[in-house]
């Protein structure tokens, strides 16, 4: 299958674009598995940047991320919109300083969409780097060559792969 970039509207903004789209999650995977009712009654906050689950034992954090991966013999990456989960402290830093367009610091985080094409057996570990003009942070996972996801990062996947992951996403 070939896969010539084409136009589509994204789902986020809802403008045409004329390339390879971002593979974007609307939400972490913790807020997809919710009820309805724990959705409506004040235990969670959505926004296009922030989520933000009460749980009676604890309350998760998330940030809106991208991350680019590596497309073998492509000069483009394929780029996805995913959420990770930060500490209270991590989340409080990054929303105080949302605004401020020459804030770069790095987060500890944990990648919290799972990605097509890969088991997961707990969270990956990520590096959380803001960047500069108010973009939004890019992740690195943490080196673990075990894992099929983050050896992929590394070395890349073949063009058949990101095809298939974008038809696969286009039609959700």
């Amino acid at each position: 299958m070939s896969f010539e970039p084409t136009t589509f509207t994204c789902a986020s903004c809802g403008q045409i674009h004329t390339q390879w789209p971002a593979l974007a999650f609307r939400y972490p995977s913790n807020y997809g598995e919710l009820s309805e009712e724990q959705k409506q009654y004040g235990q969670t906050e959505l926004s296009e940047d922030f989520c933000v689950i009460e749980y009676p034992e604890q309350t998760d954090f998330f940030i809106r991320v991208t991350l680019n991966q590596k497309v073998i013999g492509n000069c483009e990456g394929l780029d996805y919109g995913v959420w990770v989960s930060l500490s209270e402290s991590s989340f409080q830093d990054y929303r105080d300083n949302f605004d401020n367009e020459n804030y770069e610091v790095t987060y500890f985080g944990w990648l919290s969409n799972w990605l097509p094409d890969y088991q997961y057996s707990g969270f990956i570990p990520m590096n959380v780097n803001t960047k500069k003009a108010n973009q939004r942070p890019e992740i690195v996972p943490h080196a673990d060559p075990d894992h099929p996801f983050v050896r992929d990062y590394f070395t890349g996947i073949s063009l058949d792969q990101a095809e298939r992951r974008i038809a696969v996403m286009l039609k959700k």
